[in-house]
């Protein structure tokens, strides 16, 4: 079982206006590098134990977090659904707390996958993600479906800023959140494909390993791809034509070879590049 650190980053709010950022780390003390795992959107970091585990065992210090605002378990924040760069920060904050010096790898599931990107040196395009706030807040019906976990997600953030003050996060948004000490990226399904910098993506000179699955609605297999493509390099492959996004879910019966598999590539990768 792993290691629960209940830490709290300073140079961030929380977002519920209860004092510094809450960042609880789930550690596993290994003898081998460092590799951080983000979680789905509104998920956990329990739900990535079936990846986090698998790299526990096989000697890695692993690291995983439960996203402020972004998980099941403390509860959902309409903001941090909508922030997603704030993620690679908790991690880069876990990695100063932890004394990681690199190398490190990052991996991730869904907008984890996008979080590990990130931390690689992925950015958001700017323009890309006003275009999705004007999109949202004309159609809030159409982008609630995207957010099945948070049905009212659009109403309460509208009910709550400007579109004008929603456009601003941009700056935020397209920022640099990648850290040097990561230097290996794993990304299953990775979301926020269409909202990406094509230059951002092109610049990441580190070894990335992408996996896509055929029949996920989620994170379509064309927009996934479309990581593979960009970064230099970059090995993707899909994780089989029948494989839901539902099936990286922890916990759930239907998935459990599709994850033993892919976390044990997640392990071969690791061991590989991470020197």
């Amino acid at each position: 079982m792993p290691e629960i650190l209940e830490l709290a980053d300073p140079s961030r709010p929380a977002l519920d206006g209860g004092g510094d950022r809450p960042v609880r780390v789930h550690l596993f003390r290994g003898d081998g590098p460092t590799v951080v795992v983000s979680h789905g959107t509104g998920g956990a970091a329990i739900e990535m134990r079936w990846m986090t585990e698998a790299l526990a065992e096989a000697g890695f210090t692993v690291a995983s977090i439960d996203h402020h605002g972004n998980n099941y378990v403390d509860g959902y924040i309409p903001e941090a659904f909508v922030w997603w760069w704030d993620r690679a920060r908790d991690f880069s904050f876990a990695l100063d707390h932890l004394g990681a010096s690199g190398p490190v790898g990052a991996a991730g599931f869904s907008i984890g996958g996008y979080t590990a990107a990130t931390l690689l040196g992925a950015r958001v395009d700017a323009g890309a993600f006003q275009g999705l706030i004007h999109f949202v807040s004309a159609n809030p019906g159409a982008a609630d479906h995207q957010t099945p976990e948070y049905p009212n997600l659009t109403g309460e953030l509208l009910a709550k800023y400007s579109i004008d003050e929603a456009l601003a996060w941009a700056d935020a948004a397209s920022g640099d959140y990648a850290d040097p000490r990561v230097t290996a990226g794993f990304l299953v399904c990775p979301a926020q494909r269409p909202f990406m910098s094509e230059a951002s993506l092109k610049a990441i000179g580190a070894p990335v390993e992408v996996r896509w699955a055929g029949a996920d609605t989620v994170t379509p297999p064309d927009e996934v791809r479309g990581y593979a493509e960009a970064i230099p390099g970059a090995a993707g492959s899909s994780a089989g034509d029948d494989v839901k996004h539902s099936h990286f879910f922890g916990g759930k019966p239907a998935g459990e070879a599709v994850r033993a598999r892919v976390a044990g590539e997640a392990v071969s990768f690791f061991r590989r590049v991470l020197h």
